[in-house]
Order: C-alpha cells, then sequence, then structure tokens
C-alpha cells in the first residue's frame, strides 16, 4: 500500500494515435485526486513516446510533460491500448520497458497494449490476455506467451495485462483492490458507478447467438444467492430455484457468466470475507462460518489459493479499524494479491 513515506507513482504512457479511451480509464482511476478516500493516493503522471503534443483517437491532442526518462522513477507503468498491433514498438520503448521491469516497476496493459509488452520478451512463459479479437494474432506472434482469451485480465505479480477495453476498468479496480484493500476498491467503483466485480470473462462478450426474453437470465438467482452466503448452498439447489436440470443450469451459468457456478460461489463469499475482516474485529473461525466457508482451515486455504495470501496477513494490511492496524514502520511490504480467481491465476 502506498504510504506518505513513498506516494506509488503510477506513470501512463501516450503516444502518437493514442487510444483515447483507455488513456481515460487510466486518468480516472489513478490520476483523479480522492481525498475523501483518506488514504494516500497515487502520484500520477504521464509521459509521451514521441516529443511535442500526440495526437488521440477523436481528434485530440494530448501534450505530456514528460518523455521516457519518467519510467525510471516509476512503480506502475500502464500502456492503455496500442495504434496497431501490426506496428512493433520503437526500440527504445522496449529498452525502457525493460528496465524499468528490471528494477521492479509493475507493468501493466490495456488491450491492444499487451504487443508492447510482448515485444520485450518479459511475458515470455507467462500468462497473458487481450481483446478477443486480437488473441490469435498475440499468440501466433508470440508463441511463447500463453494467450487466454477467454478472461476479462490476468495478473501474473509484476505484470498484468486487461482484455477488451473496458476491461482495463476491470483491472484497475484489482490494482487498487491489490493495493489498498477491497473497502477502497468498492468506494472509487461507487463513485464510477460500475460494479467493483464483474464475473466471468470475456467470453460472455464474444458474438453469440441471441437469447430471447422467454429464456429469462439468471440474476435472479444469483441475486439471492448472495444473501443467503452463510448456508453450504450447492448447484443443484440453485439449480432447482432456477426450475432448471443441474446440467442445464450450469451450461446456462457458464453462457452468462463465463465462469461456473463453483467458481462463482466460492468467490462471492471470498469477498464476504474480504469485507468482514477490514470492517470487523470477528475470529476468523466466526467470519469463515458466516460466509459459508464452514471453518477457518478452509477459508485460509481458499485465501491462499486465490489471493495469495491469509486471512490474517489481509487483515493487518487493510483493517480500517484503528486497533487492528499494524504500527507503521516505513513502506509496508506485503506480497501481492493475485488476481480474479476466474483468470486463474
Amino acid at each position: 500500500m502506498p504510504t506518505k513515506a513513498h506516494k506509488h507513482r503510477v506513470v501512463a504512457l501516450a503516444y502518437d494515435h493514442l487510444c483515447t479511451f483507455e488513456f481515460g480509464i487510466v486518468v480516472e482511476l489513478f490520476g483523479l485526486p480522492r481525498p475523501e478516500l483518506g488514504v494516500e493516493w497515487y502520484d500520477f503522471q504521464v509521459c509521451s513516446l514521441e516529443p511535442g503534443p500526440v495526437h488521440a483517437v477523436g481528434g485530440l491532442m494530448v501534450e505530456a510533460r514528460s518523455g521516457l526518462r519518467a519510467l525510471q522513477r516509476a512503480d506502475t507503468i500502464v500502456i492503455p491500448g496500442w495504434r496497431n498491433a501490426d506496428e512493433p514498438p520503437p526500440a527504445r520503448l522496449v529498452a525502457a520497458l525493460r528496465s524499468a521491469h528490471r528494477r521492479g516497476a509493475r507493468l501493466v496493459s490495456i488491450c491492444s497494449g499487451v504487443f508492447v509488452i510482448a515485444a520485450t520478451g518479459l511475458l515470455d512463459g507467462k500468462r497473458a490476455t487481450t481483446h478477443w479479437r486480437y488473441a490469435e494474432l498475440l499468440r501466433s506472434r508470440f508463441p511463447r506467451v500463453h494467450v487466454e482469451p477467454d478472461v476479462l485480465y490476468l495478473d501474473q505479480g509484476s505484470i498484468l495485462t486487461s482484455a477488451g477495453s473496458a476491461a482495463g476498468i476491470d483491472l484497475c479496480l484489482h490494482i487498487i483492490r491489490r493495493d489498498y484493500g477491497a473497502r477502497i476498491a468498492n468506494l472509487v467503483a461507487r463513485r464510477l458507478v460500475v460494479p467493483p466485480h464483474r464475473e466471468g470473462g470475456q467470453a460472455q462478450y464474444v458474438p453469440s447467438p441471441i437469447r430471447t426474453e422467454e429464456q429469462g437470465g439468471l440474476a435472479p438467482v444469483m441475486e439471492w444467492a448472495q444473501r443467503k452466503m452463510g448456508r453450504p448452498l450447492t448447484v443443484n439447489e440453485l439449480a432447482s430455484r432456477a426450475s432448471m436440470s443441474p446440467r442445464t443450469f450450469a451450461r446456462r451459468f457458464g453462457q452468462e457468466t463465463g465462469t461456473t457456478p463453483h467458481h462463482w460461489l466460492t468467490y462471492q463469499r471470498l469477498l464476504s470475507a474480504q469485507r468482514q475482516l477490514e470492517t470487523t474485529a470477528d475470529s476468523i473461525d466466526g467470519i469463515a462460518e458466516s460466509v459459508g466457508m464452514g471453518t477457518a482451515a478452509t477459508l485460509r486455504q481458499h485465501f491462499r489459493r486465490i489471493l495469495g495470501t491469509s486471512p490474517s496477513a489481509y487483515r493487518r494490511r487493510f483493517s480500517i479499524l484503528p486497533q487492528l492496524r499494524p504500527r507503521a514502520t516505513g513502506r509496508q511490504k506485503s506480497g501481492p494479491l493475485r488476481g480474479h480467481p476466474f483468470q486463474r491465476g
């Protein structure tokens, strides 16, 4: 988490023919001052690949005060799309990103921005995603990158990639959640009037046959399940409530959300546990029971597998209760929280 001793510096790359929407996402999520949150927010900066004002999509001009030298002091570097997936990035940009990553900077791409990071070789042997229309091109051009086209974003620790443009919002909220915890990320999402966490992957946005009104949707069943998290819900019970067979329900659930009912339930329970760890002093056992995990051991197992930490460590880092906060000892060192479980990361 950024501290008063060290404001986490986020640098967004601007370039000629800049992807305006993707760039706007980065500015909105990291560059907008948010004093109402009561935390030391990011130090945001824009650097330009080319000298002088650069053209942005839509007839806009963007003029940054800094060039690529700004990447030397960045903690997080965001590539908000790329002007042409068929155009290799300049060698000096590739070198600057490699140097920054070697120094410990976190690299983030939105949509086609992954082609820039892939060109550095830093994604070789790692998983990455992009817009579903670019997935095959990314796979053919960078065969050593494990492309996963059916997800909204992937968190590989120091390198994070998102799918199509709007998935950049999901990824940036995930980064805020990783840096500040679920409560702060939820407050930012509320300000944006977007869900703090969209379920499933981009498979749900790939063109498919249109569902008729008569077929209905599963939203009522999912809302009901969220109110019953303390119960040991089963897929059979959810299917029965939707008046479907378990097999039909699982298939329809996958079509609508891009994930399985079991994975969705597990993650909803984890979200509920995170909120309680941040806002209450309840015991780990009590929280595990209240979210339907049964025992503290089960909750710890899912926390470690999906979030890469323990419930106790998460509480120490993100609790809003003064008596549960760790004493300030300089910059907090804590392992990264991993990405969305549906991204298997």
